[in-house]
Parts: C-alpha cells; structure tokens; sequence
C-alpha cells in the first residue's frame, strides 16, 4: 500500500512530466554537498528545476504520461533537470558544471516527447540558446534590408556626386 507522500510525490512528478520541454536524468553519485548546492545554484540561475527523484515513481509518472523508453536510463541514483522553457538550458549547465566536477553523467533525455540515450547530450549541449537563436534571425532577416536601402540610395548619391562635380567645374 502506497503511503500519502509517495502519493504527492508521484502527483507532482506526473505533472512536472507534462509540463516539461525537457527532462535530463542523471547520475550525481561522487558529487559533495557544496558541489551539488553549487550546481542547484546554476540550475535555478538558468530557470531549470533539479531534483532526486525515486525511480519506481518516475516509471508510474511516465507510464501515465504515455512516455516510452525511459526505464533503461532508470537505474541507480537518479536526479533529474526539468526545463518548462527552453530545452537546451539544462545541457548548458551540466556541460559547464561538468567540466569542473566531471559530474553529473547524462543517463538518457526526454527532449520534447523524444526519448534520446545520454549520447546526444553534447550535441545537444552545443545547440544555439533561444536568445541566439532569436538574434540570428534578426540578422538574417535585417542583411537584405540593409543591401536593399544601400541600392536604392546608390542612384540618389551618384547623382548628387555628378551635380557637385558639374558645380565645381563650373565655378574654376
């Protein structure tokens, strides 16, 4: 029989399953307290919700989140990096707090309904962030309008250039 906290706790895991872009489970054995309060630190910085979960309760709250695949990645201690925003943020932090602590290890992914095995991290890890993204765009989309502001004017200046050649001329 099941007690009322493992109850709550599988509730909020299933809603937290729901609602997130992307969830990284990862081994954080071998990691001290200050270095995990560290890490939850950068965690919370970057708008990502990082927590110890038990892993029988992750495989009910995937189960009933129709979410396949992730069993494999369940074994051991296992925490996971929830972003409800953008998906890459927790690999970001994970690479740069691991190249400190050579921890935690990425055990597998769940990025956007997709179930990834922990070798995808890096590529994952090296994806432009949403604001970058964003920015490049910008830049794409303000490159042609520049080009087409500078034709439209070249006429205008090379007349204005002839006429004030055409004055100089004039007044030797």
């Amino acid at each position: 029989m099941p007690n009322s906290k493992n109850i709550e706790l599988l509730a909020e895991l299933k809603d937290k399953l729901s609602r997130a872009k992307a969830v990284y489970f990862t081994d954080y054995l071998g990691l001290d307290v200050s270095s995990i309060t560290d890490l939850r630190s950068q965690f919370f910085n970057a708008d990502v919700e990082y927590t110890v979960a038990k892993n029988t309760l992750l495989k009910i709250a995937a189960k009933e989140n129709n979410i396949e695949g992730i069993d494999e990645f369940l074994t051991g201690p296992t925490a996971i990096a929830i972003s409800y925003d953008d998906p890459s943020s927790p690999a970001k932090v994970i690479m740069a707090f691991s190249k400190e602590h050579n921890k935690p290890n990425v055990k597998g992914i769940l990025f956007e309904g997709n179930v990834l095995s922990g070798d995808e991290f890096q590529r994952i890890a090296n994806l432009p962030s949403k604001p970058e993204l964003l920015s490049q765009l910008v830049s794409m989309f303000q490159s042609p309008l520049t080009k087409l502001v500078g034709t439209l004017s070249a006429p205008m200046m090379n007349t204005v250039n002839v006429l004030n050649n055409l004055k100089e001329q004039k007044s030797e």
